[in-house]
């Protein structure tokens, strides 16, 4: 039985409810691509006498709201800006066409042995590689601990013996981590812009030697990334492909050995490519993002 607690203003003449760190909106709500975010209390995640977690720029970790809308459960913080969106009926396809160019990946590394995820946030990519690379393991690094603790809303798998979620700072891993992966994917934002942890030319460095000989690395940005495409190019050389930009996301895979492409492949080449994924996986229309 889920017991809820009506707490907090009201929206507009409706109650949301809070259940620990999440808030839960009405179906009734505008659609969700008006969604904005009401003021509201916020109940921690953290345990009794534990210290919230910090980032590197000394700043206290949001709690996240999670909403209900037109059969997608989102996930969000406090700015207009929707984190995560899942479809409620398929909790484990890529609703977001990013999502898509991500684990495309396969096109290049079709059986990788390990993958490392830098953000969990509603879990889309992690549910995808679980399920669909089940050979395998599975690491994903996520800093706020009150994400991971929404997990279970959004049918994120429990930890066992191939996938484990770390909370750790996600520049921090690849800087000291004795591990290689095959495959290391990078979908972290804070607001609407990567952490500036995220963004310097040693973290991509440290991607680069956190990677096997033929690994892959596989980033999304978003706005203004262009500052950021010069240092993963700094560390990766002409290895490097981008996707064409898709509702203001732009993905790039690096490959940190022999090309995994042709070379001078072009973005409209990957983007006949991943029609193929798409149609290998029964994927339908992707749908746009909420902001």
């Amino acid at each position: 039985m889920l017991l809820l607690d009506i707490v907090g203003p009201r929206l507009s003449g409706r109650s949301y409810f809070t259940v620990g760190a999440l808030s839960l909106f009405p179906e009734s709500m505008d659609p969700y691509y008006k969604l904005k975010m009401p003021p509201q209390p916020r109940r921690s995640t953290l345990g009794t006498g534990q210290e919230p977690t910090q980032s590197s720029r000394n700043s206290a970790l949001p709690i996240p709201t999670v909403s209900r809308e037109n059969g997608l459960l989102l996930l969000h913080f406090n700015s207009n800006y929707i984190q995560s969106q899942m479809i409620v009926d398929e909790p484990e396809t890529l609703a977001l066409a990013y999502t898509r160019t991500m684990m495309a990946f396969e096109m290049f590394k079709p059986r990788p042995r390990s993958i490392a995820l830098i953000g969990l946030g509603g879990g889309s990519i992690a549910k995808w590689c679980y399920r669909h690379h089940p050979a395998s393991k599975l690491t994903v690094v996520e800093l706020n601990p009150h994400v991971i603790a929404v997990r279970d809303a959004f049918k994120i798998p429990r930890d066992d013996r191939r996938f484990q979620i770390r909370c750790e700072d996600g520049a921090k891993f690849v800087a000291k981590t004795s591990r290689r992966f095959d495959v290391l994917l990078v979908d972290c934002f804070s607001g609407d812009h990567l952490p500036e942890e995220l963004c310097s030319l040693k973290f991509y460095a440290d991607c680069k030697r956190c990677l096997t000989a033929s690994g892959l690395l596989v980033v999304n940005l978003c706005g203004k990334y262009r500052r950021i495409l010069s240092r993963i190019q700094k560390s990766f050389g002409t290895q490097v492909l981008l996707s064409t930009d898709v509702d203001g996301n732009t993905v790039v895979f690096a490959c940190k050995g022999a090309l995994l492409w042709a070379e001078h492949r072009s973005a409209d080449s990957l983007r006949n490519e991943l029609g193929k994924f798409e149609r290998k996986y029964g994927l339908g229309r992707a749908i746009p993002p909420s902001v």
